[in-house]
């Protein structure tokens, strides 16, 4: 059965190379930000990366692909359109929690991961 998965976790928890080991189609807002090989996060742009994130899940969702999202998710609702997404396309949904602590290597500042894990929902 075609399945999306939403791997969720704060910054440096494994998300990303969980994913690359899925046998999925593989996206993340993080990828929005990358260009020629060299990643440039601009925060003004993130709810134009997370709508960028949402429309390539839909399109290979259509395309009859199995999609992993990995993204923060820290709060329940983040997770809706992709909920939605696997409701209207009839396909499982899949969510994955990381807690691991690797580093992150986009270096979100310590206070900002604080935040985040302040305001994590389960």
């Amino acid at each position: 059965m075609q399945t999306l998965y939403l791997i969720r976790g704060l910054p440096g928890s494994g998300k990303s190379t969980l994913a690359k080991s899925m046998n999925a189609k593989h996206i993340e807002a993080d990828m929005f930000f990358e260009k020629d090989g060299e990643y440039r996060f601009h925060p003004e742009l993130l709810p134009r990366a997370h709508q960028w994130c949402q429309k390539m899940t839909e399109q290979y969702l259509n395309d009859g692909f199995d999609v992993v999202v990995a993204n923060t998710f820290v709060q329940y609702w983040e997770m809706l359109p992709y909920k939605r997404l696997a409701k209207r396309y009839k396909v499982r949904l899949v969510i994955r929690v990381c807690n691991k602590n690797f580093g992150n290597i986009h270096n979100v500042p310590e206070s900002t991961i604080t935040k985040m894990r302040r305001n994590w929902e389960k």
